[in-house]
């Protein structure tokens, strides 16, 4: 084993023993209550900052650790092993930080690197959510800055972040690449208003806000990147969003797999033990190849995306797709094999059940996957016929 590859194993190895250990005996008080306590989370991320771990996925350029892709995937399939609330503890930083000028970076990074302070960023609304062109989050020039006026909703974590970085529509008659700008809005501002908690089928604890913004002055310090540049910005950090929504759904069905085989093993029905009968050889099979093939295809979406190949965007869309269907199969078999019992609210099963059909929606859908693979693919091949 190479010094990489024993580091590797110690990051694995420390994140599995906090995830494990600190977080797991925590989700279900946070199921039941769903919510959790402000300080419980600070408290938290203080403990992975200690570790060296929190805002592991950003660059050393912004005062990250700068991890390797094999380093950050063992972390993401550690993290996800817990629910979707407590892994956050973790700091999966939004990169459009990288974009920070160093009056920023001075200012707002050391607070939100220590995890002393959160950020979520803005993107959908009420009638735009993965169709960017669909923006109706306005951003004016007036002197010293810029009014938004407009509405955002499921939003994570809005309600209680410190800042929330917005994107909206500063050239109306431009191209998508070059009409939207992305800004820095403080909690506190003035004009942020009408803040509201959505209630969920799963996700419990994890809170999706929806807010207005009227007339909100934002100075033009709290530009982020340079303006009109917004949709460039974000397409940088997609990938890694859909990254870690892919392996929620593998470290969710990774779970219920191994809790579904423990029962199978001792759980006795027709005179023999689940794991005899056939039925159940069958599910526990199709889990395990889907599982295994999720993996694969996270690990090569993450090693592209490390090395900036021009197809990672493809990868990660690949990842994102197979992954969050994967998982509402996987956790569905599950679910059957438990029978009764994984229906009742006594096991997390259920949960697993409700937590992964979000997958499928978040981070750009799995039709929106599918259409830009099929776009990628249908290139490839006019391509390769001079089309």
């Amino acid at each position: 084993m190479t010094q990489i590859d024993n580091e590797v194993s110690m990051i694995r190895e420390t994140a599995r023993r906090f995830v494990r250990t600190r977080l797991v005996p925590l989700e279900q008080q946070i199921e039941t209550d769903d919510d959790v306590s402000l300080d419980l989370l600070a408290q938290l991320r203080a403990e992975v900052a200690a570790l060296g771990l929190y805002g592991f996925n950003l660059p050393e350029s912004v005062g990250g650790p700068g991890l390797s892709a094999a380093a950050k995937l063992a972390i993401l399939e550690e993290l996800t092993y817990t629910s979707v609330p407590l892994s956050e503890v973790f700091g999966h930083l939004p990169l459009q930080l990288t974009q920070m000028d160093e009056r920023q970076r001075a200012d707002l990074l050391p607070g939100i690197l220590a995890g002393q302070q959160t950020v979520t960023y803005a993107l959908t609304e009420p009638n735009a959510g993965s169709d960017l062109s669909g923006l109706r989050t306005r951003a004016e020039k007036v002197e010293g800055g810029w009014l938004l006026n407009g509405s955002k909703h499921f939003i994570s974590h809005a309600e209680t972040a410190d800042y929330i970085i917005v994107l909206a529509v500063t050239d109306p008659t431009a191209s998508l690449k070059s009409k939207l700008t992305t800004f820095i809005v403080h909690r506190n501002s003035p004009g942020l208003v009408g803040m509201t908690r959505y209630r969920k089928m799963g996700w419990r604890g994890y809170h999706l806000n929806g807010f207005t913004l009227e007339n909100c002055f934002v100075p033009d310090e709290d530009v982020l990147g340079a303006p009109h540049a917004g949709f460039l910005g974000m397409m940088r950090s997609i990938n890694h969003d859909r990254l870690l929504s892919a392996s929620r759904s593998l470290g969710l069905s990774s779970r219920a797999q191994t809790m579904a085989c423990e029962y199978a093993l001792e759980r006795k029905a027709f005179g023999a033990n689940l794991a005899q009968h056939q039925a159940v050889q069958f599910m526990v099979a199709d889990n395990d190849v889907e599982i295994e093939a999720a993996r694969e295809l996270i690990r090569v979406a993450a090693e592209m995306i490390e090395r900036d190949d021009s197809q990672a965007h493809v990868a990660a869309c690949r990842a994102k797709l197979y992954a969050s269907e994967m998982g509402c199969r996987v956790t569905d078999r599950v679910l059957q094999i438990f029978g009764g019992m994984g229906y009742m609210t006594e096991l997390p099963v259920e949960r697993f059940y409700r937590d992964a059909r979000a997958f499928r929606i978040g981070e750009g859908t799995s039709e929106m996957q599918r259409i830009q693979i099929a776009r990628a693919a249908l290139a490839q091949a006019g391509g390769r016929h001079g089309v």
